[in-house]
């Protein structure tokens, strides 16, 4: 599990392709790394992967075809820069809130406003998704988790403050940029069971 509250930013330096599989090897800040184990689970960009290979303060994750086409980790280029997080361990502090690493969907960058001293960022969901973005929601974008502002049909704004541009990856975000999108799991959840008793569904006429 993870918390939503990324730690740092770390760099791509390699991607090593095979048949059905990417090996992204990733440099780390060095003070972020200890007591890394192979097989410890982080979130890259919100995307939960498994250590399999340490070499200093670089790490090497295998990203399955699945995993590539269902994030925007098969997007990903030497030199690209990442959200991370490590998993949370009992005890830690809930700064954000769970999330499972598991990617729902993507969604893209469609406007930037910049108001002096924020940002907001507009995105566009598939319309599948939609039933699960409330504004005042949590949402997890990149890894990051983050209040919703507004909806407007299949768009939705985050705003955010200094802190958060200067710790993630969102300092440097562009229009036109996919991000990888996991929705609350306790608004699926009562989405969906309303869904289930036919409380989606309009009200029959008299």
């Amino acid at each position: 599990m993870f918390t939503g509250i990324v730690q740092g930013i770390a760099k791509v330096t390699d991607i090593i392709t095979a048949p059905g599989l990417n090996t992204l090897v990733i440099e780390f800040p060095d003070d972020k790394v200890h007591g890394v184990t192979i097989g410890a689970s982080v979130a890259i960009n919100g995307t939960c992967l498994t250590v399999t290979r340490q070499e200093g303060a670089k790490l090497c994750f295998d990203a399955m075809q699945e995993t590539l086409r269902l994030t925007t980790l098969g997007a990903l280029a030497s030199g690209d820069t990442v959200n991370f997080e490590r998993a949370a361990r009992i005890g830690d502090e809930i700064g954000g809130h769970l999330l499972s690493g598991h990617v729902h969907t993507t969604a893209r960058v469609v406007d930037i406003i910049r108001p002096e001293n924020n940002v907001t960022l507009w995105f566009e969901v598939p319309d599948a998704w939609t039933k699960y973005v409330f504004a005042k929601g949590y949402i997890a974008i990149n890894g990051a988790s983050l209040t919703i502002g507004e909806v407007d049909g299949n768009r939705f704004n985050v705003h955010l403050i200094p802190e958060t541009l200067r710790a993630t990856t969102f300092g440097t975000i562009k229009e036109g940029q996919w991000v990888n999108i996991e929705v609350d799991s306790q608004t699926q959840t009562i989405v969906d069971t309303l869904a289930r008793m036919g409380y989606d569904r309009p009200a029959p006429t008299v």
